[in-house]
């Protein structure tokens, strides 16, 4: 597998502008005579479809939901990151560039990464065109909070609900293209297989959630902006229907998988409550902004939070990193409420869980500015909770959420497959280990209307590959191994259903490669998952039929991937011997509990290569090199 980043020459501020001269163009007559297929419908995919429509191309768009406006880019609550330094507090492109390398804890690359915080401050100059209501001061200036992982106030939001109206933007923008008929929308349907001929990406086969048929459809290019594998782990904040199937799919046709053990643990979520649940929700990281984080000092104090005095409180991020205080990085704070709660300090009924506490930020502002920030996730944390936040802190505890691994991209965000190009959290090129909050909203929107249409422009001005249609031999083939998977597992008729084990494996995943990781637990986990997958495909029960909607089977093509691609994220987590931001390998560890690093061995992106079914995959690394952020144990005191 060749791992060419095709990364450009010359000083990394101007790479970018460089690069886009010289890449080859597509006038825009012939534009209309190519065909881009975009699979996914948030923001990385509802801008690059709508964008590149809007240059002239053909586009067909597939999403699963029943609208493009319910893609899971919409859950996406606190804010979008931009060097805009409207706060005049010391902020700038290679400030957002540094945070954004080292709060990856240096395991991203870095051209990629440069660009994407150049590229920021156009999103939002986009976003406000587009009508999104962004915060504003009195006198109408567009205001911003911080996040995690950084010193200056460079967030712009929409009180608790960015990602909703972000999405709604980018979803009028494509709603006009498809009303112009420049885009053809596929809503109800799922990809299921990537069609590859004579080494490039040529179309895709999906079924029709609605009535079960399978479809193929050619392009001249692929797009996927499927989004992340979080629900691997069964519980996450991610919708019950995100899921790996698209980028995995890709990844058995001979797309490269990067980092899978990069999984981002989440601090503020609403803590699980039972086993029937079958999904965890997120209380926006903005609500660090106000809220202080504390335990009881003493274990087991079972008083009510109000009844604690001051002095018996531990405000344990504000002790342990006083310059970052409450607004550390995720996979930082994670840990430490993991290790206060281990300690016997948690609170709630579960004792796994740390108090956010907004009695201060009340006092000192009033509850009217505190409902005007963030009312709307006070309002659902009170309805889940059944607490009201205005009175009794939150309870939170940390939850599976971002998946910073993904297909492979080189600059261009082109896959090891020509022609096949990924965007937005379904690759792995802009985060590293970590993903610094509010950072998601802007790669998606970076990627699908800033990058992606000038990268592709220059694949299909270069790649000249002949027409081909759907009855193409490949194509065929493809519709065949989709029929017979389904066929299949409707006939396997045994007595589990297919969550019995989805819930199983993600147990699996969770307590051994979850927020911390061990050799022992890796490879335990490696001899439990090939067991589970065994059973399911002797024992899984699939009712219904697959000419008809059936949930249950599409759950059913999601688990079977898990199965295998949970597998693949044990071996990544157990081949990375070292700590680095959310992977936390419990042997290496500094004195004071934090990731220790070995950059030595592991400064490279490891980068999967499938080489057939029950084979073992092949490893291929990336160097990564850092010329601009000398790598350095991160710091956050």
């Amino acid at each position: 597998m060749e791992l060419n980043a095709r990364i450009p020459d010359g000083p990394i501020a101007e790479k970018w502008d460089r690069h886009r001269f010289e890449m080859k163009l597509v006038n825009p007559a012939n534009k209309r005579k190519f065909k881009v297929i975009v699979v996914g419908t948030g923001l990385a995919g509802g801008s690059a479809a709508a964008t590149l429509a809007e240059l002239g191309y053909q586009v067909d768009c597939f999403c699963f939901q029943d609208s493009p406006r319910r893609a899971h880019s919409i859950a996406a609550q606190g804010g979008i990151n931009a060097a805009k330094n409207y706060q005049n507090d010391g902020d700038s492109i290679y400030r957002l560039f540094y945070d954004t390398v080292k709060g990856g804890d240096f395991r991203a690359r870095e051209a990629n990464v440069y660009r994407l915080a150049q590229v920021s401050v156009n999103i939002i100059d986009q976003c406000v065109a587009q009508g999104v209501p962004f915060a504003r001061e009195y006198g109408g200036t567009l205001s911003n909070r911080s996040f995690g992982g950084a010193q200056v106030s460079r967030t712009f939001y929409a009180r608790g609900q960015t990602g909703q109206q972000l999405l709604l933007g980018a979803y009028q923008a494509l709603e006009r293209q498809i009303g112009l008929g420049a885009v053809k929308m596929f809503p109800r349907t799922e990809m299921l297989d990537l069609v590859v001929i004579n080494g490039h990406a040529r179309g895709i086969v999906i079924r029709d959630l609605l009535t079960g048929e399978v479809r193929a459809h050619a392009a001249d290019a692929v797009v996927l902006a499927t989004g992340g594998y979080g629900n691997v782990f069964y519980l996450s904040t991610n919708a019950k229907g995100s899921n790996v199937t698209a980028t995995y799919r890709a990844y058995k046709k001979g797309a490269g998988f990067a980092n899978p053990c990069f999984t981002q643990i989440h601090p503020t979520c609403i803590p699980v409550s039972g086993s029937y649940q079958s999904k965890l929700t997120l209380m926006s990281e903005s609500l660090r902004n106000d809220g202080r984080v504390w335990v009881p000092v003493t274990a087991g104090d079972a008083r009510r939070p109000q009844d604690i005095p001051e002095a018996e409180r531990d405000y344990y991020l504000e002790r342990r990193y006083p310059s970052f205080g409450n607004l550390v990085p995720r996979d930082v704070a994670s840990r430490a409420a993991k290790q206060v709660c281990d300690a016997g300090r948690g609170v709630g009924p579960s004792k796994m869980s740390v108090f956010l506490d907004f009695a201060d930020a009340i006092k000192r502002l009033g509850q009217k500015v505190v409902a005007d920030r963030y009312g709307n996730l006070f309002d659902m944390y009170e309805r889940i909770a059944g607490e009201n936040p205005y009175e009794t802190p939150m309870r939170i505890y940390p939850a599976v959420h971002y998946t910073m691994g993904g297909l492979w991209v080189d600059y261009n965000l082109m896959s090891t497959i020509p022609g096949l190009h990924v965007i937005g959290e379904a690759n792995f090129s802009d985060h590293g280990a970590n993903r610094l909050g509010a950072s998601a909203l802007m790669q998606g929107l970076a990627d699908g209307y800033f990058i992606l249409p000038y990268t592709i422009g220059d694949y299909l001005a270069t790649a000249k590959q002949p027409a081909v249609t759907t009855d193409h031999p490949e194509f065929k083939k493809s519709i065949a191994d989709v029929e017979a998977q389904t066929r299949r597992l409707l006939g396997i008729n045994g007595k589990h259903t297919v969550d019995d084990f989805h819930r199983e494996l993600g147990l699996v995943l969770w307590d051994h490669c979850g927020m911390g990781r061990t050799e022992a637990g890796l490879k335990k986990a490696l001899g439990i998952i090939p067991e589970i997958r065994e059973r399911f495909w002797r024992e899984v029960r699939v009712p219904g039929t697959g000419a008809e909607f059936n949930q249950n089977i599409e759950k059913a093509c999601r688990v079977a991937d898990y199965l295998e691609f949970g597998e693949l994220m044990c071996l990544d987590a157990l081949t990375r011997d070292e700590s680095c931001g959310g992977h936390f390998r419990e042997e290496h560890q500094q004195p004071d509990g934090e990731a220790k690093r070995d950059d030595e061995h592991y400064a490279h992106s490891a980068v999967w290569e499938y080489t057939g079914q029950g084979q073992a995959p092949k490893l291929n690394k990336e160097p990564l090199a850092f010329e601009h952020v000398h790598l350095a144990t991160r710091v956050y005191t």
